[in-house]
């Protein structure tokens, strides 16, 4: 009888620790004057917005030359195609989109602005736990972005 005991209340902590690893929705996300939220001091984040000089946090936005509404509907494609997405917001330049990891089932906040003026692909990829992301922001980004027709 101990034992079942132990192991039900294992399991209820395992399922309580797994949960916590999603943490909150973050409020400040969205176009704010023009461009996304800064990245975080922390590596687990790239943004086309991000100072040109921090190889860390910078990647050039790509540009696109198809109307918006289509260019973003080839980028949903692509994005929906990956396992535990969900589309959070869809506007008419903008996409927020949350990727769950399978394991720990960390949440990755990823956000896509259509800046209609310079025909720019910009974009925000951050962890909301933790420092370090393994890179895991950047080979996201990068192969949502390789060789995309826009």
């Amino acid at each position: 009888m101990k034992q079942k005991t132990a192991t039900t209340i294992f399991g209820l902590l395992t399922v309580i620790f797994f949960m916590n690893c999603t943490g909150t929705r973050p409020d400040q996300l969205g176009i704010r004057t023009g461009k996304l939220t800064d990245c975080p001091k922390t590596p687990n984040c790239i943004s086309s917005f991000s100072d040109p000089a921090d190889k860390e946090h910078f990647r050039s936005a790509e540009p696109y030359k198809k109307p918006t509404s289509e260019a973003i509907s080839i980028l949903k494609s692509r994005i929906l195609n990956h396992p535990r997405t969900k589309i959070i917001k869809e506007e008419n330049n903008y996409l927020y989109v949350e990727f769950t990891s399978f394991l720990m089932r960390y949440v990755d906040d990823v956000e896509f602005y259509f800046d209609e003026k310079t025909k720019l692909l910009h974009f925000r990829s951050a962890s909301r736990l933790g420092k370090s992301d393994l890179g895991v922001n950047r080979k996201r980004i990068e192969s949502l972005l390789k060789d995309i027709e826009i």
